[in-house]
C-alpha cells in the first residue's frame, strides 16, 4: 500500500471524507484495480453515494473488463473524482484500443485535473484515426493549455470547419484562444509564470493586479483567500481606467449588478469615471457593467452577459479562479479562491448556519469612502499589456475557462501520465 493510500484510508476511517479524497489527488494513477475499487467502495459508503459503491464492487469483480472500467470511470467523473477515474479509464483504453468513447472520457478526466500535457499524449498515442471533431479540437485545446502556442496554431490550421453546427461554438472558442495567445506573446513571455498573458488567452480578460508571491496568501499571482479592503477597490478602479484608456474605450454609462457589493463598486466607478449610473440591461451597448464578484450574481443574469452587446465592457473586481462563475469578465482586478468583502453585506455560511451581516452603512457612503481614497501602487503592467492586445480584447462571447492553463497553482505537482 502506498503512503498516499495509507493516508487516504486513515482520513476516511476518521470520518474526514474530503481529506481522504484529497490525499489521492496526486497518488491514484498507479493504484492497482483491487486497491482502487476497495477504497472507492468504502468512500461511496461513507459519503452516501451508492452508485460509487456499486461501480467499485463491479470493478473488484471484473478489474480487466473494459466496459466495467469505463463505467467505473464515468461514475467517478460524475461524482467529481476525476483523479480516481483516470487509472480505470486508462485500463479501459488499453483493453479496448478501438473504443473511442473511452478516449473521450479519459481526456475529460485529465482536463478536469488540468493535466493538459497528459491529455495531448493520450490523444497522440491513439492507435486509430483521430476524428477531427472532437479529436482535433481536443488536441488543439489541450496543446494550447499545456503552453505550446505554435503547435496549437498548426493543429488549428489543419482542422477543417465542422460540418456539424453544434461544434461551431467550440471551434470559435479555441480559435479565439489561440489568437489571443499569439497577441499576448507580443506583450510577455507566455511561459509558466506569465499569469496576465495566459489569463487573457484563456478567458479574454485583462488582469489588473498580480500580487507578489507570498506562499501564505497567494498561489502564482492568485490569492488563496483575499481579505479585501476599500483601498483595493480604489486601486481596481484605477487599473480599470488605465485599461479602458489603453484600449481606446469610452463607456457611456455604468451598470452595476444588483447585489450590494456590486452597487457600491458601481457607484464609486461612476463617480471616478464621471459617468451616469443606469439600471443593468445586458443588451445595452457601450456601457460598463460592474460586478464585485460574478459568483454572487443570479445565474440567469450571468448567462445573459455571455453574448456581448457591441461596445459593452464587463468589469469584475474579485474573480474566483478555482470555481469560475460561468461568464468571463473583460477586466478583472484580482483572482481569488475565497474573498471577504470590506463591508458586512454578504451573509456568510459556515457549517450550514447562515450568519446575518451586521448593520451596514448606506451604499452611497461606502462608495464615497472609496472615491476619497488614494489608489494603491497597483500593477503598472495592465495598461501597456492592454495596448498590445487591444485588437483581440473585449471581442466575441464571454466564454469562461475551467482551467488555469500553464500557470498552475502552488499546490502539489501534477502527476504525468507518461504511459498515455
Amino acid at each position: 500500500m502506498t503512503a498516499d493510500l495509507e493516508q487516504a484510508w486513515r482520513a476516511l476511517e476518521s470520518g474526514d471524507v474530503g481529506h481522504a479524497v484529497d490525499a489521492l489527488r496526486t497518488g491514484a494513477d498507479d493504484l492497482p484495480a483491487a486497491d482502487l475499487a476497495r477504497f472507492v467502495g468504502a468512500l461511496g459508503r461513507s459519503a452516501d453515494l451508492p452508485e460509487l459503491t456499486t461501480a467499485a464492487q463491479e470493478l473488484r469483480e471484473h478489474p480487466d473488463d473494459p466496459a466495467t472500467c469505463f463505467d467505473f470511470g464515468h461514475v467517478c467523473l460524475e461524482a467529481g473524482l476525476p483523479h480516481l477515474a483516470v487509472p480505470a479509464l486508462r485500463t479501459a483504453r488499453d483493453r479496448a484500443p478501438d473504443a473511442v468513447p473511452v478516449l473521450w472520457e479519459l481526456i475529460s478526466a485529465l482536463e478536469d485535473l488540468e493535466r493538459h500535457a497528459d491529455a495531448v499524449r493520450a490523444l497522440r498515442a491513439w492507435s486509430g484515426e483521430l476524428p477531427d471533431w472532437p479529436g482535433g479540437y481536443l488536441l488543439a485545446y489541450n496543446t494550447l493549455c499545456s503552453g505550446d502556442i505554435d503547435a496549437a496554431r498548426r493543429i488549428l490550421t489543419d482542422l477543417p470547419t465542422p460540418e456539424d453546427e453544434s461544434w461551431d461554438l467550440a471551434h470559435d472558442r479555441v480559435t479565439r484562444m489561440v489568437e489571443r495567445a499569439e497577441a499576448a506573446r507580443e506583450a510577455g513571455p507566455m511561459d509558466g509564470d506569465d499569469l496576465r498573458g495566459w489569463h487573457f488567452a484563456l478567458t479574454g480578460a485583462v488582469l489588473g493586479r498580480i500580487p507578489r508571491h507570498d506562499p501564505d496568501t497567494t498561489t502564482n499571482g492568485r490569492y488563496a483567500h483575499l481579505e479585501d479592503d476599500l483601498r483595493s477597490r480604489r486601486t481596481g478602479i484605477a487599473d480599470l481606467a488605465a485599461i479602458l484608456s489603453a484600449a481606446g474605450r469610452s463607456p457611456d454609462a455604468v451598470m452595476p449588478l444588483p447585489d450590494r457589493s456590486s452597487r457600491v463598486l458601481g457607484l464609486a466607478a461612476a463617480r471616478l469615471l464621471d459617468l451616469p449610473v443606469v439600471p443593468v440591461d445586458p443588451e445595452r451597448s457601450d456601457a460598463l457593467v460592474v460586478a464585485y464578484d460574478l459568483g454572487d450574481a443570479d445565474t440567469e443574469l450571468r448567462r445573459s452577459l455571455v453574448p456581448r452587446s457591441p461596445g459593452q465592457v464587463l468589469f469584475e473586481h474579485a474573480s474566483c479562479w478555482s470555481d469560475p462563475p460561468g461568464v468571463a469578465a473583460d477586466v478583472v482586478s484580482v483572482l481569488h479562491r475565497t474573498v471577504t468583502p470590506p463591508w458586512g453585506a454578504v451573509p456568510a455560511v459556515d457549517d450550514d448556519v447562515v450568519r446575518e451581516p451586521g448593520d451596514a452603512p448606506p451604499e452611497e457612503e461606502v462608495a464615497e469612502r472609496i472615491v476619497a481614497m488614494t489608489p494603491g501602487h497597483g500593477d503598472p503592467g495592465a495598461g501597456p499589456f492592454t495596448k498590445v492586445v487591444a485588437d483581440r480584447w473585449a471581442d466575441g462571447p464571454r466564454l469562461p475557462s475551467t482551467t488555469s492553463g500553464p500557470v498552475h497553482d502552488a499546490g502539489p505537482a501534477r502527476p504525468e501520465d507518461r504511459r498515455a
